[in-house]
């Protein structure tokens, strides 16, 4: 959606009844940090803040022995400025709610040089300079597995709609896919309101192993798409 500045971003807002906005950035394990704030105060708080040791944080929560030769041991601020062309709905939220994901700068305006999002524009500079202009197509493999609630028991595979779960190897089976259609449809339906480009979903060969693949694009915009989609 083309909105230029804060103000038709805000006018966007009302138009569409906005009621919480989540203030994203993407870590180098893809997992979403952030803020979620009222839509009002999202305009009212232009330079929101966030420790600039998140982008150290592992998938498990924890930092690597050295953060204090990477990052000021004063755990500074960080500076979010929102990519208005990432915003996006976010489907499954109960109230009306939109996600936009941001850059990171410091106090200086200079960028977080270990941001996710400026790595990825460093090394797609580099292409720049060489005359070269990639294109990607992310693969995105996953498996369904059921609810598990004590993490001392092994995952399962979930119950299909034939209730039976999965035995053996069912690679590119069709019918192997059409046991969770209401999941898939669910799958659709979201990235369609996201904005994310679906193209191709296929069983891989573990067990309710699926892969979904993207349609090719832009490095930066298939980058976000795939962080979307982890969500």
């Amino acid at each position: 959606m083309a909105i230029s500045d804060s103000e038709a971003l805000k006018t966007w807002f009302k138009e569409h009844k906005i009621d919480e906005v989540e203030a994203v950035i993407y870590d180098m394990s893809g997992v979403a940090r952030g803020k979620i704030l009222p839509a009002y105060k999202y305009h009212q708080d232009p330079g929101m803040r966030l420790p600039e040791s998140i982008f150290l944080q592992t998938v498990t929560g924890d930092y690597p022995e050295t953060v204090d030769e990477i990052i000021s041991p004063a755990e500074i601020d960080i500076k979010l400025k929102p990519d208005i062309d990432t915003l996006s709905l976010v489907p499954w939220a109960a109230e009306p709610t939109v996600q936009i994901i941001h850059d990171a700068y410091y106090a200086d305006d200079s960028p977080v040089t270990m941001s996710p999002r400026y790595v990825l524009r460093k090394i797609l500079k580099l292409y720049e300079e060489r005359g070269w202009r990639p294109i990607i197509a992310p693969e995105l493999e996953f498996f369904l597995v059921e609810p598990n609630r004590d993490e001392d028991y092994p995952l399962k595979p979930p119950i299909g709609r034939s209730g039976r779960t999965e035995s053996g190897r069912q690679s590119y089976s069709i019918d192997a896919v059409n046991e969770f259609d209401p999941l898939f449809e669910d799958v659709y339906t979201y990235c369609e309101a996201q904005k994310i480009g679906l193209d191709t979903l296929v069983h891989e060969s573990g067990t309710v192993q699926m892969e979904i693949n993207l349609i090719h694009g832009e490095p930066i915009t298939l980058a976000d798409q795939a962080a979307r989609f982890k969500r």
